[in-house]
């Protein structure tokens, strides 16, 4: 998967969370990618951004992800550029 496009679809402080999402991506067989700093998984931080873990999916399928992930948490800003403080 590393030659496709990807696009961040979802954003979660810590592995749980991003691991839910990639199981839930994965049962519709949308093929996810997960991106973080590994010293935040190994010290277990989730401190100013270091237990960031980033839900990728290829960008042809991120319309459909997005939905996806939407579906359980209309809360979650599905968009890679959204300001995570801008809420509502």
């Amino acid at each position: 998967m590393s030659d496709l496009n990807l696009v961040t679809v979802y954003r979660s402080m810590g592995m749980l969370g991003a691991q839910v999402v990639k199981g839930k991506l994965e049962a519709y067989e949308i093929p996810v990618m997960l991106k973080y700093e590994s010293a935040g998984l190994v010290f277990g931080l989730t401190v100013d951004g270091l237990g960031m873990v980033e839900v990728q999916v290829p960008a042809d399928r991120a319309e459909e992800a997005a939905a996806i992930v939407a579906e359980d948490e209309p809360e979650v800003e599905a968009d890679a550029d959204a300001d995570p403080t801008n809420v509502g």
